[in-house]
């Protein structure tokens, strides 16, 4: 199964969505807590391609580097102006990554703007009392995360033989829209169904990434760290989606 990951859009991106969740100031980052983060990350992004984590991994590198770095003491002539901090490079980096990052997404907008097309509206928020509540948007790296729960909980309840599976990623495509047809509103967790072998769950996910970015579907999430929610777009082509590949 050939597997592409374009969706990730690097190392950087992964530590800047860690400094917002953690709600961290971006030149003070605590990066032993960053650290464990990312590597929990890169674990779950080997899972899914080594070949491709190869950024990831000379990130995390970099992490480890400077977490040593700041726990060696300083020498008793920088006491004064508090020494070089071992972080200053990755900080400037982050930095500059922010700002292309608000620039693309400025960008993204006004071309949005000027497409004379109908917008996709948010839904609207429940008026009645003990209605379900709002849902905010999912960022990629909520989903890489919540996926890793399901592999490590999935290969702690199953024996881990070598298993060749060259299945279509349309095929799970498939699979995925006809549950969405049937509930309507799927968590993300009850789209994975035993046997729980590595490929499958790794076509299974790549097949629900490839439908998000085809806008075909709505991931939503009630609170942070809660349940992900899998919701079939209305507007969606009707059009049976084991055509795209």
């Amino acid at each position: 199964m050939d597997v592409n990951l374009a969706s990730f859009r690097g190392p950087l991106d992964l530590l800047l969505f860690l400094v917002k969740r953690h709600e961290v100031d971006i030149f003070d980052i605590p990066i032993a807590t960053i650290t464990d983060q990312f590597v929990e990350y890169l674990n779950t992004l080997t899972e899914i391609d080594v070949e491709q984590a190869g950024e990831f991994l000379v990130m995390a590198a970099t992490l480890m580097e400077v977490k040593s770095r700041m726990l060696l003491p300083s020498p008793p002539e920088s006491e004064d102006d508090g020494g070089d901090d071992p972080r200053l490079e990755l900080v400037k980096q982050l930095v500059e990554y922010r700002k292309f990052k608000d620039a693309a997404a400025l960008l993204e907008s006004r071309a949005e703007e000027q497409q004379n097309r109908l917008p996709r509206l948010m839904p609207e928020e429940p008026t009645k009392p003990g209605g379900p509540p709002p849902m905010r948007p999912v960022e990629l790296w909520d989903l890489v995360s919540a996926f890793g729960r399901i592999m490590r909980e999935a290969e702690a309840l199953q024996p881990t033989p070598i298993i060749v599976d060259d299945t279509p990623q349309h095929v799970y495509v498939a699979q995925v829209w006809a549950a969405l047809l049937r509930e309507g509103r799927v968590a993300l967790r009850d789209l994975f169904h035993p046997p729980y072998t590595r490929s499958r769950l790794v076509g299974m996910f790549l097949a629900l990434l490839e439908m998000a970015r085809r806008f075909q579907v709505h991931i939503e999430q009630d609170e942070r760290f809660g349940e992900i929610v899998v919701v079939l777009n209305p507007d969606a082509p009707p059009e049976e989606p084991t055509r795209h590949q």
